[in-house]
């Protein structure tokens, strides 16, 4: 079987990553397996994207498409189009996508119109937020894929209310094997620990969804409580790289207390966090880490896709309203760490190359 892997940002790295030593593993049991990895550039800064590589040992990439940047359509059209003529060469029997962004869509729908069979890994998420570009690329790429993996049976009810019934499988989440293998064996970065930044002693703060980041009153609002909590407490932001334009560009003036660093490795992110006293974020996969090491998590925005990270308040929406996000950056602080919950499946990446091959 050749299967054709297709990544862009941040999140499939370190997903794909889980999902290839599980292929290599198979491979080295006798599994007929050949991988093709394809890297449309969605995300092409060092510390996006080659550090992932580079940490995670994930294979170097077979086809770096290099597309970059840009508008959701030009990006998306610029990928559909380049995608297209790697699988019209490689002929691949599967294609695999992770998650939600551009990238995920594009190798579905190139693959759909080739009449190749798709695997989704994160089937079934929804936010019910249309307006939300993430939201599109996950019901779209849901609904011509013949694989839908699943990371919780709260996914699954979502696809069979939408009529997706055929090919569904709850296998767990392939993050949280990666985020058990990492947590407790990174530190802080030196520069963080020179300037007195001490673990339990921050809020970690992270941000980058376009319904904040392109809406000036949202963005202002988030950064106006991030400004507020860091004259108590200090506030770290390991920054996307886009995010930084956006505030140079609406003239948006952060103080030094607001820490702006650059984007961590995953190891690193994974301490980050693991240190925090709270996490403040607009990111699907920072909720779940937060959940999964104990840390009270402020998401901003109004709904998620982790419903069961809400369990207990351990994860509290807070929109992008300066005053709510206070309010409730405050109330998580006050409630120290907790228990980490315990995770019935943690096998994902085996269980998707059984269902696979």
């Amino acid at each position: 079987m050749k299967l054709m892997t297709i990544v862009g940002a941040r999140p499939q790295f370190i997903k794909a990553a889980a999902v290839e030593h599980a292929i290599r593993t198979a491979v080295a049991a006798g599994a007929g397996i050949r991988s093709v990895l394809v890297h449309t550039g969605q995300h092409y800064d060092h510390e996006m994207s080659q550090v992932f590589f580079d940490e995670l040992g994930l294979q170097a990439p077979d086809y770096d498409l290099g597309i970059g940047s840009g508008s959701h359509g030009a990006q998306t059209g610029q990928m559909l189009e380049a995608v297209e003529s790697v699988m019209v060469s490689e002929k691949p029997d599967v294609v695999l996508v992770y998650g939600d962004t551009n990238s995920t869509l594009a190798g579905a729908l190139a693959a759909a119109k080739l009449n190749l069979p798709i695997a989704h890994v994160e089937a079934g998420l929804r936010s019910y937020n249309r307006r939300m570009p993430e939201e599109l690329n996950r019901v779209l790429t849901d609904h011509v894929s013949a694989w839908l993996f699943c990371p919780t049976e709260t996914a699954a009810a979502n696809l069979q209310r939408e009529g997706i019934v055929n090919g569904v499988h709850v296998v767990g989440d392939v993050m949280y094997e990666l985020t058990v293998q990492f947590a407790g064996a990174g530190k802080l970065p030196d520069e963080w620990r020179s300037g007195g930044i001490e673990r339990d002693g921050y809020v970690l703060a992270t941000l980058h969804r376009a319904e904040n980041t392109d809406d000036e009153a949202r963005l202002r609002g988030i950064v106006g409580a991030l400004v507020e909590i860091s004259e108590t407490v200090p506030v770290m932001v390991p920054l996307h790289p886009r995010t930084r334009k956006t505030l140079k560009q609406m003239s948006i003036e952060v103080p030094d207390r607001v820490h702006l660093v650059n984007p961590l490795g995953y190891g690193r992110m994974i301490a980050a966090e693991e240190g925090a006293r709270v996490i403040v974020t607009d990111s699907g996969g920072v909720q779940k880490e937060a959940f999964w090491l104990g840390v009270p998590c402020v998401t901003v925005r109004g709904e998620t896709e982790w419903l069961e990270s809400l369990d207990e308040d351990r994860n509290v929406l807070a929109g992008s309203e300066k005053g709510k996000i206070v309010a409730a950056i405050r109330a998580q602080l006050s409630r120290g760490r907790l228990a980490r919950p315990h995770i019935s499946r943690s096998s994902a990446g085996s269980d998707i190359v059984r269902l696979l091959s």
